[in-house]
């Protein structure tokens, strides 16, 4: 009787773990097959910049230039389009979700949030998109997740990205989102430029940050999702083999791809649900700014998110504007 071929990690993944792909890239979407997909500004800017998606950024450009109002108004309705071109055009690749960004600068104003958030899912709705293959990706402010309490109230799924603190997860959670994406590179890269240590993938502060939370929901019994994101190696991926969801940029998925060792189960939600019941973090306004506050990691890695999210959609607007004025 001859050996059978191991599955490659990916496919032991992808049998206990929703696998989601953290790119624009519609080639990489098809090589890997993930169930969901998630972009941000950075990703959007990435794939505007390659030549296979010229047509897209040609389209939104002259799509704007028909529409009224000022120069400013015209760009950010270019941008917004473009990031829903990309969006549409990889619901057509994956089967389940894909998340679309709210501008990172409207990050502390819940009604501007909930506004672009129900612009972009008209834009959809008017390509045949329904909702329920969208999720709006909102920053875990405290406005960003009111926010979301609003949009999840009308139907409409969100996807809590930069979350850093187990405060940040519990408002979430209590506000009914779908979906958190906490991250868990950005936590160890701090770690490391603060202790100038370096982790094993069971010490790994991002890693046990996200074990903390999914114990929390499970024991607690919250539905919010709980997807793991911003990974920095595949050790920290396989750390969090089980977690409800994963995203994973097409390097790292690649690297999954070719590896044929085992993976063993880290999250189980019958193991959490049965653990001892972590104790329930209570969050107002006031605590969640206390615990933010407390939490330098996490004040530092929110802010820094949030500018690298605005600077990149700031970097694409001279883009779009450049074309539109040439």
């Amino acid at each position: 009787m001859g050996t059978r071929a191991m599955a490659s990690k990916l496919d032991q993944l992808k049998s206990m773990t929703l696998v989601v792909a953290d790119t624009g890239d519609m080639q990489a979407i098809e090589a890997f097959k993930p169930v969901d997909c998630t972009t941000n500004p950075t990703l959007i800017l990435k794939a505007a910049e390659m030549e296979a998606y010229k047509g897209f950024v040609d389209e939104a450009v002259q799509w704007a230039a028909k529409q009224g109002g000022s120069r400013e108004a015209r760009i950010s309705a270019a941008c917004d389009r473009l990031a829903v071109t990309f969006g549409a055009e990889l619901t057509k690749r994956v089967p389940g979700r894909v998340s679309t960004e709210v501008d990172a600068d409207l990050s502390f104003d819940t009604a501007k949030s909930v506004a672009k958030a129900r612009a972009i899912i008209a834009d959809y709705a008017s390509r045949g998109i329904g909702r329920e293959r969208i999720l709006i990706k909102l920053a875990s402010t405290w406005e960003g997740i009111r926010a979301a309490e609003i949009l999840q109230k009308e139907g409409v799924d969100c996807n809590l990205t930069l979350l850093f603190n187990i405060a940040q997860a519990v408002a979430c959670a209590e506000a009914g989102a779908f979906l958190i994406s906490p991250f868990v590179g950005r936590i160890l890269d701090w770690h490391r430029k603060s202790t100038g240590q370096d982790y094993t993938s069971e010490t790994d502060p991002g890693v046990l940050s996200v074990r903390s939370i999914y114990a929390y929901y499970k024991a607690h019994g919250h539905n919010t999702v709980v997807m793991g994101a911003s990974f920095r190696h595949i050790g920290e991926i396989e750390a969090l083999a089980g977690c409800d969801r994963l995203t994973i940029a097409p390097a790292l998925l690649d690297q999954l791809a070719k590896d044929e060792g085992p993976l063993v189960r880290a999250l189980d939600p019958e193991r959490a649900a049965a653990a001892q019941k972590p104790a329930r973090i209570a969050v107002d306004e006031a605590s969640f700014r206390w615990a933010l506050n407390e939490d330098a990691m996490a004040t530092e890695k929110l802010a820094e998110g949030i500018r690298g999210f605005a600077a990149d959609l700031r970097k694409l607007k001279t883009m779009i504007g450049n074309r539109l004025d040439a």
